[in-house]
């Protein structure tokens, strides 16, 4: 048996099919979700989200949201969705030092959050070219 997973943004379904298994980037670290699964409501945070289908592996990069786990659906609330085909790599890289190089540097309570919130955008989008 597999889970029917939908993924929408405020513009879009993203992405509705058939998965095997599911690994969410939740606000308390990863979450696997197989058949079966307990019903649950998470908070989801910037990252990489792992599709499992019968033919392979799919990585997505999620920019926070929400995920509902019920009789084997699983509906995805997510401000953003990006499939790793339409990333560039070496602009996901170049993306990733430099938020990296710039939360290094923030200085100022406003300046390290939106420092941060660009460094787990641009980590997400590089994990998911990573997984290619």
């Amino acid at each position: 048996m597999s889970l029917q997973v939908c993924i929408m943004t405020p513009a879009r379904v993203f992405w509705n099919e058939q998965a095997e298994e599911l690994i969410l980037p939740t606000n308390t670290g990863q979450m696997g979700i197989l058949s079966n699964h307990a019903p649950l409501i998470t908070a989801l945070d910037i990252g990489a989200m792992m599709i499992r289908t019968k033919q392979d592996w799919r990585a997505v990069a999620l920019m926070g949201g929400f995920a509902l786990v019920k009789n084997n659906q699983v509906t995805i609330l997510v401000n953003e969705a990006e499939a790793s085909s339409t990333i560039d790599a070496r602009e996901a890289e170049k993306t990733f030092e430099e938020a990296k190089t710039r939360l290094e540097q923030a200085q100022g309570e406003k300046e390290k959050v939106e420092a941060t919130f660009a460094f787990k955008r641009a980590r997400a989008r590089y994990q998911i070219v990573q997984s290619r």
